[in-house]
Order: C-alpha cells, then sequence, then structure tokens
C-alpha cells in the first residue's frame, strides 16, 4: 500500500456494490455471488458453481472527490492445463459513466482445470493484490469499479484519498439479463466491454447479469432467483447451453421453456419481458450437439458432433429452438402483452459472420461483442422497442475502450 496519502478505509458493503445477488464472507473479505445461497445448494456440477462466483457485471459504486482509489483483492484465476495461462483479469474504473482508468491485480490463487468436460480442477493458492488507480480528477464524481468478469474475486478492502459515501439513486430502470457465456463476457476485453455492459451504458439502466459460461440451462433454481430479483426490465437469452451441451431433446424443452417463464412471471407478472433466441452461430444451426474441442490448426475451436438427421426424433439445433421460441411467445403473448421475441440473429447474423467470424466458431471477439451490444440498444432500447424508454432519455457514450491497464 502506498503511504503518501491521508487514506480513507471505507467498509465494503452492500449500499456500495451493485449487480450481485448474493455476498458470502470468507476469511478473507466478501466473495460476491450472482446466485443466492439457496440456488447455489442445487448447483450439480462445477462449471456453474465457478460460473456464477465470476462477477460479470458487479462493481462498486460510490461517490468521492478522490484523486487516488486503492482496491486491496484475492482473485482466483483460472487456467486450462496444456494452455497458456489468460492475462489478469481488468477492473474498469469509470467516472461519471465514462471509462477512466483500469487496472490489474497480479497473483491471487490459481484453479487450474484438469479436465474440460467435468470441470475437474486443482487449487493454489496466493497473495492479495491491489487494484490501484490514480490522477483521478479532484471533483465530487460518481465512480464505478467494474469487477474482472472472468475472475472469481473476494473484496478485501477499499482505500481513498477522500471519503466516499455510496452512489445516489439516479432513477435508472434495473434490466436483469440471463444467457450464457456470450453474456457472461467470453473473450470480451475488459468487464465494461461484455455486450450486457456495452447495451446497459448505452441503455441509461442499471445493470444486473446473469449471464452463466455454460450454464444457461433453464435451470430452475435460475428462474427462482429471477423471481425475487427486483427488475424493472428481464431479457432471456436461451438456446445455445442447451443445443451445444444436448442436454434435452424438443419434447422435455417446450414445458421446460414455459416452466421457466412461469416461474419468472409469479415475481414479475407484468414486467417487460423479452425473450432472445442464439445468435448465429453455423457449427450448431442445422448441427445437433454435443460441442467438442477441436485443436485442428492449432487452436482451439469448437465443432458439433450430433446427426443432422435425428432432428426429425427431436434433436434440437438453433433453428429448432428458434422456431420453437418464437411459437411459444406468440402463443403466450396472447395473454401476456408485455411478454416480446427477439431473433439472435438480428444480433450477430451472417453479414456479421461474414465480416468478423467466431474465432472459436461459439464466441464473438471484442468486436462482436460490440456489435452485439449496439444492435441490442437499437433492437430493444430504441424507439418502438421493448424497453424503450417512456420518457424520451440521451443514451449515455459507449465507454471506451482504447484505455489499457
Amino acid at each position: 500500500m502506498n503511504t503518501e496519502h491521508h487514506w480513507t478505509t471505507t467498509p465494503v458493503t452492500p449500499d456500495i456494490l451493485r449487480g450481485f445477488l448474493d455476498l458470502e464472507a470468507t476469511d478473507h473479505g466478501l466473495l460476491p455471488h450472482r446466485l443466492p445461497a439457496a440456488a447455489r445448494r442445487q448447483i450439480p456440477d462445477e462449471q456453474l458453481a465457478m460460473a456464477e462466483a465470476q462477477p460479470s457485471g458487479v462493481r462498486l459504486a460510490f461517490r468521492t472527490r478522490a484523486t487516488t482509489i486503492e482496491l486491496d483483492t484475492l482473485p482466483t484465476k483460472r487456467v486450462y492445463r496444456g494452455f497458456p495461462a489468460p492475462a489478469d483479469g481488468v477492473y474498469d474504473l469509470l467516472v461519471d459513466g465514462r471509462l477512466a482508468a483500469q487496472a490489474t491485480v497480479a497473483g491471487g490463487n490459481v484453479r487450474t482445470i484438469t479436465d474440460m468436460v467435468t470441470q475437474a480442477f486443482e487449487l493454489r493458492e496466493g497473495p492479495v493484490g491491489t487494484a490501484r488507480f490514480t490522477g483521478l480528477p479532484a471533483r465530487d464524481k460518481d465512480v464505478e469499479i467494474w469487477l474482472p468478469h472472468t475472475e472469481v474475486t473476494e473484496l478485501i478492502a477499499l482505500r481513498t484519498d477522500a471519503p466516499v459515501e455510496p452512489a445516489p439513486d439516479r432513477g435508472r430502470r434495473v434490466w436483469l439479463h440471463h444467457g450464457s457465456s456470450i453474456s457472461h463476457g467470453s473473450n470480451a476485453a475488459h468487464p465494461t466491454a461484455v455486450w450486457p455492459a456495452l447495451a446497459a451504458v448505452r441503455g441509461g439502466v442499471e445493470l444486473v447479469n446473469l449471464g452463466f459460461g455454460g450454464s444457461a440451462l433453464l435451470d430452475p433454481f435460475t428462474a427462482r432467483a429471477i423471481r425475487h430479483t427486483p427488475a424493472d426490465l428481464i431479457s432471456l437469452k436461451i438456446g445455445i447451453n442447451i443445443v451445444n451441451a444436448d442436454v434435452m431433446r424438443l419434447r422435455a424443452f417446450t414445458p421446460a421453456v414455459h416452466g421457466f417463464l412461469d416461474t419468472i412471471r409469479e415475481g414479475h407478472p407484468a414486467t417487460p419481458l423479452l425473450v432472445v433466441s442464439p445468435i448465429l452461430c453455423p457449427v450448431q444451426e442445422d448441427t445437433p450437439g454435443p460441442l467438442a474441442p477441436d485443436f485442428d490448426g492449432g487452436g482451439l475451436r469448437f465443432k458439433a458432433t450430433g446427426d443432422p438427421a435425428e432432428r426429425a426424433t427431436g434433436r434440437l439445433t438453433l433453428n429448432v429452438i428458434r422456431d420453437e421460441l418464437a411459437r411459444i411467445v406468440a402463443q403466450r403473448a396472447a395473454d401476456d402483452p408485455h411478454l416480446h421475441y427477439l431473433d439472435g440473429r438480428d444480433l450477430y447474423g451472417e453479414s456479421d459472420y461474414a465480416e468478423n467470424p467466431l474465432p472459436d466458431e461459439v464466441h464473438p471477439d471484442p468486436e462482436g461483442h460490440r456489435r452485439i451490444g449496439e444492435n441490442f440498444v437499437r433492437y430493444v432500447f430504441g424507439s418502438g422497442g421493448p424497453f424503450a424508454h417512456p420518457a424520451a432519455q440521451a443514451p449515455l457514450s459507449v465507454p471506451d475502450d482504447t484505455i489499457r491497464p
């Protein structure tokens, strides 16, 4: 810790945190979760257990005149055995809604995945580190620190060279989004470059991101978590994980979607609710899963291993999913005027793939996240969209994506 400043230490408490559903007290500090404890007790695999603890969309939010800020954290970094370690996760600091600085935290725990199928892992413990931000404007300002979207992050201490108070309520609507690894932020460059974060800033809303890598599987405990979470707007991106994990057939999928929507409607009977089908993913458009890694060519790519002929017996593909979701929403919308549908190919479709292909055939790159976020704002938050603001409101600027740690 730098000792040149007169430091104010502020406890990390729920009133300066946003985007989380639960906080767990650990031996070191507080661990934000994106599923409540009751749901976590029902998680059946390590994939979701890890994903929900990665704080995509979770951020500290406070008001201060501080020019220097330090945040002590204990990150847990994920490494796949046999692959190079990824770069340290990025902490984005926003001043009055604009990206102003970035930092990383070295060290921390290392979780080495030893089996990509079972997600079995080995854990090596490491030290606490510090994300440090300097040169901030010496005036009253709203500050947000967005945590690394793919690093489990225990919050230890917040220090500033001026007092801190919780950020005031700016009257923004709360948008709760649930989806897969693309919504979680796979391949995004930093936390505010994940497409829901980009869309939230442009749409002038407060984000709760329940995007879970590999785990958007219509789990009932996720629906119950959404049911009990306050939200003004809800979107559900359904389908890609169900196909690439090959977890159900059409006979099970249809009632599972109905059940998921029924549960959410118990807590949000009239909230605008948008169902979004998968973006374009050529390897699974008409070929069932499961997906398998493909190392031909030296890099990691994915391929679908199912037989397209088995669609006739109920095997799911992305086109089957899209047709069924459109049918379900149209049927339910007759009695639910606040339920809407969006074809995911409007967010990322054939022209996008031609210009900017999916690097591993499944996940978009940073440019793909930008396109998806901008298209979501256009179709959903824009004039006439299901989440359009009832009062005219200029959207906020997209955070500058050029700052690097």
